[in-house]
């Protein structure tokens, strides 16, 4: 199978353009799953200032982080190095802070302006996740603000998070197994998922050719997508996959350290829409019996991860 190119979508003059770029949308969510959205509103310079912020918590003392610790039942806070991935039977090679608005923080004395700044964030985020989400039902039959209820990150019971990572740079042996998959290959068990990264900091790859959100096919073509500060890298996930019987395709994707010589730093953000838990999920063809999004994160974490804990149900 040839590679897929990832399309970039303009959000510019939005309500004026609608129709233009919910077509733009479906192609890319169709065909790839994957697409890149400029003119969105977020400036390169705030966005600079998140991996900033970002930065300044990966740089403090383990001892530090540790005081936001990893909650397994929430699947918020900091983990090192702690997600074994089925795919490659080894650990991802990086470390991260999962976050929600009702989570734990770091401290403002440890890392001054964290929570003010990644709140700002994560409202931009949402605003923009709205707009895309907004395309999608109207596309798909649903009210037009349907998506929007279904993900309100306000709400008590929604499972949407922010995750800052941090891969460690990778020395010459960065063939060897565990040095290899600093994030091995995967899909994202959610909706929408918006990733932030930064110029030069490559190492992400996609792969088309699924045909059904719970099954495992993908082809053996990986396409690399260039690490650039401005454009959003967006994907479907498998709950959207679900929700809309298959249609748009949730695909897999994974981050490689380089094969020959050393890997620098990569840093980057991923806000994940993954709506809220008691909304119920069926898509408009009914193709799959309705269950809650809670009840979906259960089976999909028990399918994938064999039991490991990723999002609390």
């Amino acid at each position: 199978m040839s590679e897929r190119l990832v399309p970039v979508i303009s959000l510019k003059d939005f309500e004026n353009r609608k129709d233009e770029i919910t077509k733009q949308l479906i192609d890319a969510a169709e065909y790839v799953g994957f697409f890149s959205l400029v003119d969105h509103g977020i400036s390169k310079d705030e966005i600079e200032t998140q991996f900033a912020v970002s930065r300044s918590f990966f740089d403090l003392p383990a001892e530090t982080k540790g005081k936001t610790p990893h909650d397994t039942k929430t699947n918020n806070g900091w983990e090192y190095k702690a997600q074994l991935r089925p795919s490659t039977g080894t650990y991802d090679q990086k470390e991260s802070l999962w976050l929600q608005r009702t989570s734990q923080w770091p401290s403002e004395d440890d890392v001054p302006g964290f929570k003010e700044e990644s709140s700002k964030f994560m409202d931009k985020c949402a605003e923009i996740s709205d707009r895309v989400l907004s395309c999608f039902a109207i596309a798909l039959g649903f009210p037009k603000d349907y998506f929007r209820i279904a993900n309100d990150p306000h709400e008590a019971d929604c499972l949407t998070q922010l995750r800052l990572i941090h891969y460690p740079p990778s020395d010459e042996n960065a063939l060897a197994a565990e040095n290899t998959w600093r994030a091995g290959p995967h899909t994202d068990i959610g909706c929408l998922t918006l990733l932030f990264q930064r110029d030069g900091e490559d190492g992400l790859e996609i792969c088309p050719g699924r045909e059904s959100h719970s099954s495992f096919a993908r082809s053996d073509v990986f396409t690399a997508v260039p690490a650039e500060t401005g454009p959003i890298v967006v994907n479907i996930g498998d709950m959207l996959m679900a929700w809309s019987d298959d249609r748009l395709k949730s695909n897999f994707h994974r981050v490689r350290a380089k094969e020959v010589g050393k890997s620098p730093s990569r840093y980057s953000i991923a806000y994940f829409n993954q709506c809220r838990r008691g909304f119920l999920l069926q898509g408009p063809l009914k193709k799959y019996p309705p269950m809650t999004v809670g009840e979906y994160f259960a089976e999909s974490v028990a399918r994938n991860f064999s039991g490991q804990a990723v999002v609390a149900a």
